[in-house]
Parts: structure tokens; C-alpha cells; sequence
């Protein structure tokens, strides 16, 4: 009998941070070391580029805010918002992958 796959409610944080080397693997390396599974990225620098927002999918369990408030720690991070998981930066990308 296959395994039944459970979907868990999404959710879209929305960080403002620095843009130089290093930032996006800071951001990842925390979830990654959690175990924490991000299922969706995306990056654009802002402004005059010193400061870009990242935009992650992840999972809204009962570990997201802890979550949430480890990253905002993080040196390079400036805020974090969460959005609904149908946030229209995935929805676009959806559609862009499948046309």
C-alpha cells in the first residue's frame, strides 16, 4: 500500500535583508540545520542592490515561529513578514513553470 502524502498548510515569509555573498546560505544553512524544509525560493535585489528580499515556501507547523524568530537573529536580516501560502510571487512562478 503507498505511503499517503499529507499537505500541511503553506506559508510565505518575506525577508528584507543585505545583499552580499554569504546571505542566502546564512538563511538556508538555519533551516537546513533545523531540518526544516523549505520548499520554494526566490531572490530579487531591491532598490540600488545593497538590499534584497527573499521570498521562502515553507511549512506552517507549530516550529514556524520559532523558526521565524531565529532568522530574524540573523545579522543580515533586517524584518520578516509572513503571507498567506498562496502569496502571488509562488503563484507566478507556478505559472511560469508550467506554461
Amino acid at each position: 500500500m503507498p505511503a499517503s502524502k499529507t499537505t500541511s498548510p503553506k506559508t510565505v515569509l518575506e525577508l528584507h535583508v543585505n545583499n552580499h555573498p554569504g546571505v542566502m546560505s546564512h538563511v538556508c544553512g538555519l533551516f537546513s540545520r533545523r531540518a526544516y524544509n523549505v520548499e520554494g525560493i526566490a531572490c530579487l535585489p531591491e532598490g540600488g542592490g545593497e538590499t534584497s528580499r527573499i521570498w521562502l515556501l515553507v511549512e506552517d507547523s507549530n516550529r514556524l515561529n520559532q523558526m521565524v524568530t531565529q532568522v530574524t537573529k540573523l545579522q543580515d536580516v533586517h524584518r520578516v513578514n509572513r503571507h498567506p501560502g498562496n502569496h502571488q510571487v509562488f503563484g507566478q512562478l507556478r505559472d511560469i513553470m508550467t506554461s
